[in-house]
């Protein structure tokens, strides 16, 4: 049976985000099978506004909720959570019916619906980094971080703004089904499996003046020599500037460190060749660049929770159930 995700659209919803869950969860399947059913909801069927000028007719209702698996707030507009940071007696009985265990997650602003709902009280969040000042006024129980591009609390799941939406639930996909998955997905929906840093990347601040050129070409040479040494040295060598300018520049360019960022890239060759091939998972450790066994177990624990036996099994010779 599909894992079953709903999408609480609340009005005047944000459209952009409203259509990322289905577009992403929608189309993953294994062997021609789904893997998700996604139903998109109102608190009743029928027409909900959108912030395009729009409407949209939902045939689902709070029904959907009860039934979940994943519940999704995509960004919106929405007065009494956005203006006032509460929510009306109608939705906090909605929300009610989601059962124990169900997985809580938002695009964008619709993180303002579940603090409202005091699902982040305590916890760490994100949402679009220009509204995460109006998300701390409101709700001074949560610790939001505009920085990233996303934020993975396992049964709690938040995004910055808008397509960082597309990376959040990428990221689940992957998480639940595998790097092969989640790829085949971005292929169809013709976006990256995984965009590096964070929403930092985005904001709107000045760059050094004394910075020539950019780092994106190191990058890219960066991701076909995993298994070299990969220092600062390195890098900025690669690129042809000093190493405090290319540290500068870097984290400018991606939101992250150099350091930050060939980590997540050699976790990420690990997981596709543990996917993907039969390689002695030495093998593995060294082509992607983690040096030993045991460090890729430590990394691979610290990622997915799983050590590379436990993850190719899961994900290669026996799927998870949905």
């Amino acid at each position: 049976m599909a894992h079953v995700v709903a999408v609480l659209a609340l009005p005047p919803v944000v459209g952009f985000d409203l259509a990322i869950p289905p577009q992403v969860f929608g189309t993953a399947e294994r062997d021609g099978r789904p893997l998700y059913d996604v139903r998109v909801c109102g608190l009743e069927p029928g027409p909900v506004a959108t912030t395009a000028g729009y409407a949209l007719h939902l045939d689902h209702g709070r029904e959907a909720l009860a039934a979940a698996d994943t519940v999704i707030v995509p960004g919106t507009h929405y007065v009494p959570a956005r203006r006032d940071g509460v929510l009306p007696p109608e939705v906090h009985s909605a929300l009610a019916t989601v059962r124990p265990g169900a997985r809580w997650m938002s695009i964008c602003t619709g993180a303002f619906v579940l603090a409202a709902a005091g699902r982040l009280d305590g916890r760490r969040a994100a949402t679009h980094w220009a509204r995460a000042d109006e998300l701390r006024r409101l709700h001074r129980d949560v610790e939001v971080d505009e920085d990233v591009l996303f934020v993975d609390d396992g049964d709690l799941a938040t995004s910055a703004g808008l397509a960082a939406g597309i990376d959040l639930c990428l990221h689940v996909l992957r998480r639940d089904h595998g790097a092969a998955v989640a790829t085949e997905v971005a292929r169809h929906l013709v976006v990256a499996p995984w965009r590096s840093g964070g929403q930092a990347q985005f904001i709107e601040r000045p760059l050094p003046a004394d910075d020539g050129g950019s780092t994106a070409p190191t990058r890219v040479w960066a991701r076909e020599h995993l298994a070299d040494p990969l220092d600062v040295a390195a890098l900025a060598r690669h690129a042809r500037m000093s190493t405090r300018t290319f540290a500068r520049r870097f984290r400018a360019e991606t939101g992250t460190s150099p350091h930050a960022w060939v980590l997540a890239q050699r976790v990420a060759r690990a997981r596709h060749l543990l996917e993907s091939t039969d390689l002695p998972i030495d093998r593995v450790a060294a082509d992607a660049g983690l040096g030993t066994t045991s460090s890729l177990r430590a990394h691979l624990a610290a990622d997915v929770g799983l050590s590379p036996v436990a993850y190719r099994r899961t994900y290669r010779a026996s799927p998870r159930a949905s």
